[in-house]
């Protein structure tokens, strides 16, 4: 068998790279676009919120490191021009929002967006026999539906 430095079948551990370029191009549009509904949030929950889409950048660009580490150790290389991420991403980059309850829906619909693409790769990753991608997979999973119900909560 024609396996990597971590016993990854090869084109196995290329196709999961792929994929984890593409989380990464979206969690890297995300994460952008929470930094500008943290610097351009207006009105009467602006404190509250200003403090949550910091929380949340802070922990996507967290994501972003450890998705292209991830990449790495699979024996591949993280896409790191933005050009890209705009060709590879479903999420696309927002305009400037300043209502909170827009920006909200927003961040529902791109973790809806990441949930879906983790789960893909989760069943990648199951095929390949790659507990580590799997175990990233499943710790963003059960942190991101939380969210998503907190959010959800918010917005009711």
């Amino acid at each position: 068998m024609n396996t990597n430095r971590i016993g990854l079948e090869k084109t196995k551990a290329k196709k999961l790279a792929e994929q984890l370029n593409v989380l990464l191009a979206n969690y890297s549009i995300f994460y952008q676009n929470t930094r500008s509904y943290h610097w351009n949030i207006k009105g009467e929950k602006f404190f509250e919120l200003h403090l949550k889409f910091e929380e949340l950048y802070s922990d996507l660009l967290l994501k972003i490191d450890e998705v292209a580490e991830r990449i790495l150790t699979l024996g591949h290389t993280p896409e790191h021009r933005y050009s890209q991420y705009s060709n590879l991403s479903a999420i696309k980059e927002n305009e400037k929002v300043s209502d909170g309850k827009i920006a909200i829906e927003q961040i529902l619909d791109a973790f809806k967006t990441i949930i879906i693409l983790q789960k893909e790769i989760l069943m990648i990753s199951a095929e390949a026999d790659d507990e580590g991608t799997n175990a990233l997979m499943s710790d963003y999973i059960r942190m991101q539906e939380k969210l998503v119900w907190m959010y959800s909560a918010f917005l009711n």
